[in-house]
């Protein structure tokens, strides 16, 4: 049964289960990806990061997921369980000599899981994702919307309490990012991860966030933190909303000035 979707008082509201304080991240070779980023996200949060190409939201995902270490400041994921981080790529990166079934279980299979004892978790998480009846089917006969539900699979099939998406509908076409994007905020709504969600789209933050961080060209600062204040569950409708459009108007103009920086 689905809960409540945390409204706009409560997204900052209490200790942050994400905190990132005074975080920068250089390069070998010399590149400042991120300037001074202090950032906390509440548990049950949708949080979309928006900016310019090359602002360093990707580096910042990938900071929180533990990919890589920032070059100054601390990155702390309070109370969140080893394991429990799930990452999607902007690509599926499936294993194509496997099956679809087999590349949701690669996460279990690294945890240790049997097949057998993964087998419940792997075909409850496939049909909530929309690929029941898929199991033995391999990558190459997938569309590329189906694929990235496989990815999506591999990143909930550990049941995570974050959820890190690093644009992934932004090569799909307009009709099935739409549907994805329902779909991502289906399961959100039911199972209340904490979301940070990566996207050069102002329309498609809008549509799925509660909170909104928009950030400067390179090197990547906060510029904005907006909140969202359009009500849950939201559907196919609310993209000719009067309320939609004037919010992602705003938005545009944020996202104008943020990228003159």
């Amino acid at each position: 049964m689905s809960r409540p979707a945390p409204q706009v008082d409560d997204v900052r509201a209490g200790a942050p289960l994400v905190e990132v304080a005074g975080v920068g991240k250089s390069f070998r070779n010399g590149t400042v990806a991120l300037d001074r980023i202090d950032l906390g996200v509440a548990a049950g949060a949708f949080l979309s990061l928006l900016g310019p190409s090359g602002c360093g939201k990707s580096t910042l995902l990938r900071l929180i997921a533990g990919l890589s270490p920032p070059s100054a400041g601390r990155i702390a994921l309070h109370g969140v369980a080893a394991g429990r981080v799930g990452f999607v790529f902007q690509e599926p990166t499936l294993m194509p000599w496997a099956t679809v079934w087999d590349n949701a279980y690669l996460p279990l299979r690294l945890m240790g899981k049997s097949r057998r004892e993964a087998a419940p978790r792997i075909d409850e998480t496939l049909a909530a994702v929309g690929l029941d009846g898929f199991a033995r089917v391999y990558p190459r006969e997938l569309s590329g919307g189906m694929k990235m539900r496989v990815s999506i699979a591999r990143a909930l099939v550990t049941d995570p309490q974050l959820l890190l998406l690093d644009e992934p509908f932004a090569a799909l076409d307009e009709i099935t990012r739409f549907k994805l994007n329902e779909d991502l905020l289906a399961l959100w709504q039911r199972h209340q991860w904490t979301v940070i969600f990566v996207t050069h789209s102002v329309f498609e933050s809008v549509f799925l966030s509660n909170r909104i961080v928009v950030m400067t060209k390179r090197p990547g600062r906060l510029f904005a933190d907006v909140a969202i204040d359009l009500p849950y569950p939201r559907e196919a409708a609310l993209r000719t909303d009067a309320a939609y459009t004037r919010q992602c108007a705003d938005l545009s103009a944020i996202l104008a000035e943020a990228a003159a920086r």
